[in-house]
């Protein structure tokens, strides 16, 4: 999964046009839930079953997204 579509990802749950791929998503308003809607829809896209610690550790787009890519590496 590119950075570029998790931004996209993170956009569509935040509902806000003002993520970059350095946003923080729990800075961004996002939440528990919003949490586990980003965690889906990565589910859906790749494949990959990500825990709500990945989000906690990862809560950017560029970091995630690279921890996605070394979870189908």
């Amino acid at each position: 999964m590119s950075r570029d579509d998790m931004v996209e990802i993170f956009r569509r749950v935040l509902e806000t046009d003002s993520v970059s791929v350095d946003s923080d998503f729990f800075a961004s308003g996002g939440d528990s839930l919003l949490g586990t809607r980003v965690l889906s829809a990565v589910a859906r896209a790749e494949g990959v079953e990500l825990s709500f610690e990945d989000l906690i550790e990862a809560p950017t787009p560029a970091a995630l997204a690279d921890r996605v890519a070394s979870v189908t590496r």
